[in-house]
């Protein structure tokens, strides 16, 4: 048994990113409880609504709200409809996006990571690029809640950057409905009013980066990240003055994010008895994920919890997976999740910069392993007026 370190979350799939579309659907008249029998069912109710949007803001994790509320009036004067929910793990866009958009945990819709092991394939897959990637269908085989709302009737629209139209990570993760590409979040925000106001039962879902962006960047402590919290809120804001009546607003986010300075980087290139028996080494900077060499995993498991020490909890794929970490765990999941699933603490990262463009090597900001800092998220709520 892992016994987890006290500034870990102990996380509930029941209280997760994964139940808030159900949540927004059933407000719709819609029934989406996809995660039946997975524990993942929604602990909260949202008042009825004609129109719906759901706002993501990527990077807009809990406690760096709550530290930096001052930049954020608009968002500070909107309620929760239910506690502070949790990412799911790893606390990476990649596995957040997927749990958002099919209601289920990453044990079922297999986006257990920013890269992942295709077993089929002997190589990783980075979520996001999806280069030389599977077919999307068939790697995250379950409907998503937007096929869901779009079976219903309801009139879906996806905005975002015009590159995630049709991506691999979209098909996989958030197909249905149709996709408005717009730049900026004004442009975003125009695009959201507009498709509400065309039909009188609609659901729009808005993405926006930049504060994810920021926060990698110069890290979330940055006054640039506060600057740029404060155009978002002002953005949001303009949103909900101008939503056609009977519309509800649902803010959330995938993760939040910690300082994580180089000081604090293990790196695979240049320790060699870190590096040793690792076959691929999976996963994100917060939560490595190595894939060993074949009968390596037991030696490869007692190096690192030598080697890492107080900096990391290390647990094999099993205790992970007995801990509930992914939530059930599908069979043609499994493989994809590394031997070793390594919860970093502090400020630490370990990584292999062999593997590493030198743009991600200088990010500051990190997230994906169990701390408040990078699990918390918000859930913020505006009814609907008639």
């Amino acid at each position: 048994m892992v016994t987890l370190p006290s500034e870990f979350i102990d996380l509930s799939y029941a209280g997760s990113l994964a139940t808030v579309l159900p949540a927004v659907a059933q407000s719709l008249g819609v029934s989406a409880t996809l995660g039946a029998g997975l524990g993942i069912d929604p602990l909260f109710e949202l008042p009825p609504a004609q129109r719906a949007v759901v706002v993501l803001i990527d990077g807009l994790g809990a406690e760096q709200l709550r530290r930096r509320s001052g930049h954020a009036p608009f968002l500070r004067s909107l309620d929760s409809p239910a506690p502070a929910l949790t990412c799911g793990f790893p606390a990476t866009t990649a596995t957040s996006l997927s749990s958002l958009g099919t209601g289920l945990p990453p044990g079922a819709h297999g986006v257990v990571g920013w890269q992942a092991l295709m077993p089929e394939h002997d190589r990783l897959l980075n979520h996001l690029s999806w280069d030389d990637g599977p077919d999307p269908e068939t790697w995250q085989p379950h409907r998503t809640i937007f096929q869901v709302l779009e079976a219903a009737g309801v009139a879906v629209t996806r905005i975002g950057p015009g590159y995630f139209d049709g991506s691999g990570m979209t098909r996989a993760a958030q197909r249905g409905g149709a996709f408005a590409a717009a730049r900026t979040l004004d442009a975003r925000v125009d695009a959201a009013v507009t498709a509400l106001a065309a039909t009188p039962r609609s659901f729009v879902y808005l993405y926006w980066g930049d504060v994810d962006k920021i926060g990698h960047t110069f890290g979330p402590g940055s006054w640039q990240w506060g600057e740029e919290v404060e155009r978002t809120d002002a953005a949001l804001a303009d949103l909900a003055a101008r939503l056609p009546a009977g519309t509800s607003l649902t803010i959330t986010a995938d993760h939040g994010m910690v300082d994580a300075p180089e000081s604090a980087r293990r790196d695979l290139a240049w320790e060699d008895d870190l590096a040793r028996g690792i076959r691929h080494l999976g996963g994100d900077p917060r939560v490595p994920q190595p894939h060993c060499e074949p009968g390596a995993a037991a030696d490869v498991l007692a190096a690192w919890t030598e080697l890492l020490g107080d900096t990391a909890l290390v647990a094999s794929r099993e205790e992970a997976i007995d801990q509930g970490w992914f939530g059930a765990v599908e069979d043609r999941v499994s493989p994809r999740i590394g031997d070793l699933v390594v919860a970093m603490r502090g400020t630490a990262t370990v990584l292999d910069s062999r593997a590493q463009r030198p743009e991600f090597l200088a990010l500051q900001g990190h997230h994906g392993s169990l701390t408040r800092d990078e699990m918390a998220i918000p859930l913020l709520h505006l009814p609907a007026v008639t």
